[in-house]
């Protein structure tokens, strides 16, 4: 059965679909609104992991920021959310671990 040609944008699409593109620049945005977030301060302490059941997995450098950050839990949720308004982001899980 013959489909008929295709328009470039369904083909593109489909190109990025498969080769992740689209997985690719999320994780983009989701780091650059992560590094907005964290600040200066923080920033290049901190990465931003996958999003899994609605919260953010954040590795951060030391014990000590990963307290601060959970002081500033509430205000990072609400910046995430402005800058991410599609993604469901509802809780932040914050884990010791090596920043690269």
């Amino acid at each position: 059965m013959s489909r008929g040609p295709q328009s470039m944008g369904a083909i593109l699409t489909e190109l990025m679909a498969r080769r992740g593109f689209a997985r690719i620049q999320s994780t983009a945005a989701l780091e650059a609104a992560w590094q907005d977030a964290a600040g200066e301060v923080f920033g290049g302490h901190t990465r931003a992991g996958s999003i899994r059941r609605g919260k953010l997995e954040v590795t951060v450098a030391n014990s000590t920021v990963a307290q601060e950050l959970t002081f500033r839990k509430l205000a990072l949720l609400e910046a995430l959310r402005k800058a991410l308004p599609d993604e469901t982001i509802r809780d932040l899980r914050i884990r010791v671990g090596p920043i690269q």
